[in-house]
């Protein structure tokens, strides 16, 4: 993992992570990726460049578990263009359960014929360079992003990213007016994409679609900024 700042504090410096992997890892698709480096910490997040992506899974281990589709949606906060996204169902190395099946209803008939994750590296890394990523719940995308580059390339992959699930417990866990809810015995506020968009009266869409998920965690960040932020806040204050 990325080292910490130079002022002591828990935040990854992550412009010196990117150079240093660059010259680090002996992958030259890696190295040209890492080379790019990241945006400046202190861009505003109304100017920044932003992708969102999204995985459907076999499971939720990314040790035990591969990436059976991939959603990815380039955007900024004052345009989203579907268009412009991208979707992959993808063949998984690890076995496709029912119970996975049942969650995002890729078929073991869609992925026989599917590529392999090692395919859509290149295009994947070149959507993403230059852009700061954003995800609902970054534990599972940083995870098996890393999982499965490491497992095809020999060398994992880690960069900044906007976690629209950490804002939105930092919002409506963590506040003092959370925290006297919690106190006063009533339910946590649930930080899922559907009941998070819910909050900000955006439309409802069907789950569990890499490319409707990418799309849905994009208007969320839109929306967690337009409420709680604004368009000068720099992205060091938002990436994890």
């Amino acid at each position: 993992m990325p080292r910490l700042g130079s002022n002591g504090s828990s935040r990854p410096n992550w412009p010196d992570y990117m150079a240093a992997r660059a010259q680090q890892t002996g992958v030259p698709r890696l190295a040209s990726f890492f080379a790019q480096g990241t945006l400046d910490p202190d861009m505003p997040i109304g100017e920044a460049p932003l992708v969102a992506m999204d995985f459907e899974t076999t499971g939720l281990d990314g040790s035990r578990h591969d990436i059976v589709s991939v959603g990815v949606m380039p955007f900024t906060l004052s345009r989203i263009r579907p268009a412009d996204g991208k979707y992959w169902v993808l063949s998984p190395r690890r076995q496709l359960s029912d119970e996975s099946v049942a969650f995002h209803h890729i078929t073991h008939a869609e992925v026989a014929d599917a590529p392999d994750f090692a395919s859509i590296i290149d295009e994947l890394l070149a959507l993403l360079a230059g852009r700061l990523v954003v995800v609902h719940y970054r534990q599972l995308e940083r995870t098996f992003l890393d999982a499965a580059i490491r497992e095809r390339l020999g060398d994992g992959l880690l960069m900044p990213m906007i976690d629209t699930m950490s804002l939105e417990a930092r919002i409506h866990r963590q506040s003092w007016w959370a925290r006297l809810r919690r106190w006063a015995g009533r339910p946590m506020a649930s930080i899922r994409l559907h009941e998070s968009r819910q909050r900000y009266h955006l439309p409802a869409y069907t789950g569990h679609h890499a490319l409707v998920d990418s799309l849905a965690t994009a208007e969320l960040l839109q929306a967690q900024i337009l409420y709680h932020y604004d368009w000068g806040t720099p992205v060091s204050a938002l990436w994890r």
